[in-house]
């Protein structure tokens, strides 16, 4: 069947369904980006609907009360640092004997982020944070759940869905050519922005990449969509080149019967260079 618009704007809100059917009695946390997607995905209405107690911000100011067994976090972020700290917090201050935490960010990700290279069986990293969130409601039979979910996407029309928990990725300036030439040896310096590759990035710029990748994979995916890729920019290059090599993606295109051309462009490609006026005097 051919994908219509209508059905291309209802993509996001699959993405959304894990969530809502994972919701009812409990209490959700949820972080800016996540909430600023859902807006667009029917709100706080739609948790509610699906039976949720009560909405509340991801912040360690945040907690619950005794009549709240049940919590649901969903964030846009890898589960490490200021992320596990609130989690954390909230479950230290709460009494909590159910959690299921929801990260915009796949396991594959987590696996980098944690310098593991090889591929793995199952999801390690996401059964070791539900033993953590027992630890943390103080009993190892209660019951956590972790999973992956790429809630980010928002329809605003039919022909429009942004992501803005990517709005802060930007393309690389010369500027940034200079600060990672800087930690380079002289002879390995790169000499435009054109010969960047991803590796030669920062970990947490890396970080951000991935996601992207993997979570436009996950929209065609749900489209059933192989993509022929172009790229204008050296960062809209790297993008493509890094969801040319995706292994999920490679399956997808091997069997995907909508076709679909992608072009991703550096937003700096619009800017205007020097220009000199000469007014008439």
């Amino acid at each position: 069947k051919m994908l219509t618009a209508e059905d291309f704007t209802q993509l996001p809100l699959l993405m959304w369904e894990k969530v809502f059917s994972k919701v009812k009695k409990a209490v959700v946390f949820m972080d800016d980006r996540c909430a600023e997607a859902l807006h667009w995905s029917g709100g706080a209405a739609a948790l509610l609907e699906a039976g949720a107690r009560n909405v509340k911000q991801f912040s360690s100011f945040e907690a619950c009360g005794e009549n709240e067994p049940k919590a649901v976090f969903v964030v846009s972020t890898v589960l490490k640092g200021r992320t596990v700290d609130i989690i954390k917090d909230i479950i230290s201050l709460s009494h909590f004997q159910y959690c299921v935490v929801f990260t915009a960010v796949p396991h594959s990700v987590h696996l980098f982020a944690n310098n593991v290279s090889t591929e793995m069986e199952g999801n390690p990293v996401f059964d070791q944070f539900e033993e953590k969130l027992c630890e943390w409601m103080g009993n190892m039979n209660y019951t956590a759940e972790v999973m992956h979910s790429p809630v980010v996407f928002a329809p605003v029309s039919q022909q429009l869905i942004v992501a803005p928990a990517f709005a802060h990725l930007f393309p690389l300036l010369p500027p940034d050519l200079d600060s990672l030439n800087a930690k380079r040896p002289e002879k390995k310096r790169f000499g435009t922005l054109n010969d960047l590759n991803v590796h030669s990035l920062p970990v947490e710029l890396q970080i951000e990449i991935k996601c992207l990748v993997s979570t436009l994979n996950s929209m065609f995916e749900a489209a059933k969509m192989r993509e022929e890729s172009f790229a204008v920019g050296p960062m809209s290059r790297i993008i493509a080149g890094e969801l040319a090599n995706h292994n999920q993606a490679k399956n997808r295109r091997k069997t995907a019967p909508n076709k679909a051309s992608i072009i991703f462009i550096d937003r700096t490609m619009d800017l205007t260079g020097e220009a000199q006026f000469e007014a008439d005097l």
